[in-house]
């Protein structure tokens, strides 16, 4: 299965389509759910004031289409960036095989969507090393960065990966750190402009992000356990064979992979950072955690290797299909 990931071909996607369909088949026998946490941003309350009244195929067909597009997505991103030594699809089979390890994680939430802004900030950030207009592209990002925080506030703690990001990848320009912070803060600057004429200024603690540390999950299963250990281990995997392609790359190849390490590390803490984050924030860090095991599956060069972590990866998706279908 893996050997038809790991080409660049129209095949390629239509078994990810598949793919993406039989590792979401308790969908056809459980109606897929709409989970939000209050005051979480723009994307929550628009999900529960008109998301509520679709209906299940419509929120089945809205949860397939996020996943396959960012998937895809994300993969052409780093194709084109060169981040791998071959191109293939396996960062995209990766994406969508861990949508399903969590079972938090299929349903549809502001996090999920919001992994489509992720993609976009690290598409800005891999364009910093030799940009011709440094200070436009900055402030563009910055400005994607702040209305993604506005969409869902847990996704602040980008901040933190666009300044390393500016720090690794740029020589030191405080105007360049200033055009950022600006970028930044100007989706808050107008919100608050709008609000102070509508007289609604009361409401502005609704669009800032509440730090609160927590456990998302209290009682976690042994199940859960053995999610969390397959994705760790499909993790230390990749970076197995990760580290000596890095030691063949030119320095801006290396640099994009410093900021998707620094990603990866900072989301990690979203769900135990954020008030009412939840587990299901936790599907914001499978962005850069998808292209570190997409390694394991595309640089091997025995398939043994990659079928394996394949078939260990679905049987953690097919018990979670068995209990996602009981409910």
């Amino acid at each position: 299965m893996v050997t038809f990931f790991r080409d660049k071909s129209i095949v390629a996607i239509i078994l990810l389509g598949i793919l993406c369909l039989l590792v979401h088949l308790h969908f056809f026998v459980s109606t897929p759910l709409i989970v939000v946490s209050d005051d979480d941003g723009v994307l929550a309350f628009l999900l529960q004031k008109y998301a509520s009244n679709f209906s299940g195929t419509f929120i089945f067909l809205i949860y397939m289409f996020f996943v396959l597009v960012q998937s895809i997505r994300l993969n052409m991103v780093l194709n084109e960036f060169k981040m791998f030594q071959q191109t293939g699809f396996t960062t995209a089979m990766s994406y969508v095989l861990l949508t399903a390890f969590i079972p938090q994680w299929c349903s549809l939430t502001p996090a999920l969507i919001a992994n489509s802004l992720v993609v976009l900030i690290f598409i800005q950030l891999s364009k910093l090393y030799n940009h011709p207009a440094p200070k436009t592209l900055l402030f563009s990002t910055g400005l994607i960065v702040g209305l993604t925080i506005l969409s869902y506030h847990p996704t602040a703690l980008l901040i933190l990966v666009v300044l390393f990001a500016l720090a690794v990848v740029r020589p030191f320009r405080l105007t360049e750190w200033f055009v950022l912070l600006i970028g930044i803060i100007t989706p808050y600057y107008f919100l608050l402009a709008v609000l102070f004429l509508t007289d609604q200024t009361n409401i502005l603690y609704h669009f800032i992000p509440e730090i609160q540390f927590n456990l998302p999950i209290q009682q976690p299963d042994v199940w859960f356990w053995i999610n969390i250990s397959a994705m760790l281990f499909l993790l230390l995997v990749g970076f197995y064979f990760w580290i000596p392609a890095s030691n063949r790359m030119v320095i801006q190849r290396r640099k994009n992979w410093s900021v998707m390490l620094v990603m990866l590390i900072i989301l990690l803490a979203v769900p135990f950072v954020f008030k009412k984050a939840g587990i299901e924030s936790g599907i914001l860090f499978t962005v850069p955690l998808v292209a570190f095991i997409s390694n394991a599956f595309l640089n091997p060069k025995r398939m043994w290797i990659p079928n394996l972590l394949f078939w260990i990866a679905m049987v953690i998706v097919i018990h979670n299909n068995w209990l996602l279908s009981k409910f």
